[in-house]
């Protein structure tokens, strides 16, 4: 396949970070193309998904571009670790025969999907992108790939993660970092990495991620794509690979939000097999997904974006016009406050660390060098975070959890910035984990829906992106927020140009450790934590562990509040669900 047509692409300068009206070309596209829908790769899943029910294009055929158009690019993008090229083409030669027999299993019958390698697929290996997983080959299939095929959906491979959907990029593993599409010397966002570069690259109709923290939100909005987080338990995780039992949440990273809509569709509902999932039976996620928000109450939380994150000017004067464009729709706007973006961090970290490094602890035990130094710099840290502070830490999220209820009442959907713009791949340092704070890890300690999508791009052409969250199970207000937003303004018009042939990006080094400022007593006191954990540490990664030690103590420190007794834990059991 050939890269898509550049004709109307123009030099890098001044993006705008405004919107455009439906059916306009935004200006200035640097690295990216104006598009027009012909080329089957760039077609959205509703628009593949008509042409194949209509008899108009070929399953086959459409699988068959997919595959060419990896084999052409991904040498650049490492978007996939796996491509299951002979079962796509099975199942796409299957899905034909079926759609020409009358036998039409609805909008996903004949599209071609991939999922981030943590899905476990039967027959094909999940390697978690970790060199410990690296031979895995799993006997079963995950409740949401069974329920994707049962919808007819083409299994196209598996994709590029994080390390065990947790680490961030990481250069010592057996296969290459996600590159961002839109500019190959920056990320993609993560732990859904290879998901945000398949879609937006056109390497994928559509991809499902997971997000513990953020992980469907930062690659969908890094990527310039529509990334849902639905709500907790209303997708199925079993069969997934653990990161957080608390916090995970599986979910469709798309083009657009009508794709997620149709995607959701397919993989929502109860299953016994997950133990968090919700006793709810799935909603009609496109039943009004048109119907607008002329109406509808919209609350704007400015202060996770201006008080307590630092956020770009570019994604700042974005959101303002994003906002002109639903007031003009009919939405009334006005701000809110949640807690901290800090305290919301601190919850979610020590609560979710705790629970990855219980899932790790055997292997580390008797692997830990064959793990990526990133995962080693995060799931370590988990160390120094007591029992003590996790409950702390759930206690805190049930007050969160009902602090926010409220403004549920008050408005229909909250909004706030998303992540972005992608910094560059060789600049990521395993330290920003520690002294950072995230805007998408409120939504998974509230646990309700939260989507990303493209609102503009920076002058160097990097996607610029807004987060709308709501009350849990209210998936379908957010997804037609969304959706009115999109019909309204020209975005998903491009798409970014990646050239055959070209060579790819070397990888860049593995970074030193962070230096440890801390004095001997507490480097003792660290040794002496590690020892008792059966853990024994190479100096580099010893030194790592002591520099973002400081940076948890400050963490854990947002966790102490007055509790009553009577101040329970976010995790209580309640017979009969």
């Amino acid at each position: 396949m050939t890269a898509p047509t550049t004709g109307n692409t123009t030099p890098t300068g001044t993006t705008p970070t405004g919107t455009t009206p439906t059916g306009t070309t935004p200006a200035n596209t640097p690295q990216g193309a104006i598009t027009t829908g012909t080329d089957p790769h760039f077609l959205s899943i509703a628009e593949a998904s008509a042409l194949i029910q209509q008899r108009k294009l070929s399953p086959v055929e459409l699988t068959q571009a997919f595959l060419d158009r990896i084999a052409a690019l991904d040498d650049q993008l490492h978007a996939y670790i796996t491509v299951t090229a002979d079962q796509a083409m099975n199942q796409a030669r299957a899905a034909e025969a079926e759609i020409a027999a009358g036998t039409y299993k609805g909008p996903l019958h004949g599209i071609p999907v991939a999922l981030k390698d943590i899905y476990c697929t039967n027959g094909i290996r999940t390697t978690c992108h970790s060199r410990t997983r690296e031979d895995y080959v799993p006997d079963f299939d995950a409740t949401t790939v069974t329920k994707l095929y049962e919808h007819g959906a083409v299994l196209l491979g598996k994709l590029s993660t994080h390390e065990f959907a947790h680490g961030g990029p990481s250069f010592d593993l057996p296969w290459p970092a996600a590159r961002n599409p839109w500019n190959q010397a920056h990320v993609t966002g993560g732990s859904s990495s290879g998901s945000g570069a398949a879609v937006a690259a056109g390497l994928a109709a559509g991809s499902l991620g997971s997000d513990t923290g953020g992980s469907i939100r930062n690659p969908a909005a890094l990527c310039g794509l529509v990334g849902l987080k639905p709500t907790y338990g209303l997708v199925s995780r079993s069969g997934v690979y653990t990161n957080s039992f608390s916090y995970d949440h599986c979910g469709p990273i798309t083009w657009t939000v009508q794709d997620a809509a149709m995607m959701l569709q397919a993989i929502a509902g109860h299953d016994a097999r997950d133990p968090a999932s919700a006793p709810y039976p799935a909603a009609d996620y496109g039943a009004d997904l048109f119907a607008g928000v002329k109406g509808l109450r919209i609350g704007v939380m400015r202060h996770l974006y201006e008080d307590d994150i630092k956020t770009a000017d570019s994604v700042k004067a974005a959101l303002e016009t994003a906002y002109d464009v639903l007031r003009g729709l009919g939405a009334t706007l006005e701000d809110t406050r949640i807690a901290s973006a800090h305290d919301y961090h601190a919850v979610k970290i020590a609560m979710a660390e705790s629970e990855l490094f219980s899932v790790h602890e055997p292997v580390l035990r008797t692997r830990l060098n064959d793990f990526g130094a990133d995962f080693l710099g995060r799931a370590l840290g988990a160390l120094l975070i007591s029992g003590h502070d996790y409950v702390q830490a759930s206690r805190q999220r049930r007050r969160m959890i009902a602090a926010i209820a409220p403004l549920y009442d008050k408005y229909d959907v909250l909004i706030t910035a998303g992540p972005g713009p992608a910094g560059r791949l060789d600049a990521w340092r395993t330290l920003n984990f520690w002294t950072g704070t995230n805007i998408t890890a409120p939504f998974n300690c509230t646990g309700g829906p939260a989507l990303v999508q493209c609102i503009g791009f920076t002058d160097g052409g990097l996607p610029l992106s807004m987060q709308i969250t709501g009350r849990p199970f209210a998936d379908p207000m957010v997804l037609r927020v969304a959706q009115a937003y999109e019909a309204a303004t020209g975005w998903k018009t491009r798409r970014p140009v990646v050239t055959p042939g070209t060579a790819p990006l070397a990888q860049p080094p593995v970074p030193a450790p962070a230096k440890a400022d801390i004095s001997a007593t507490r480097r003792a006191e660290i040794a002496a934590i590690c020892k008792r954990a059966g853990l024994t540490l190479p100096e580099h990664h010893f030194e790592q562990l002591c520099a973002s030690a400081p940076h948890i103590e400050e963490m854990v420190a947002h966790l102490y509040r007055d509790y009553a007794f009577y101040d329970e834990p976010s995790s209580v059991f309640v017979p009969g669900t």
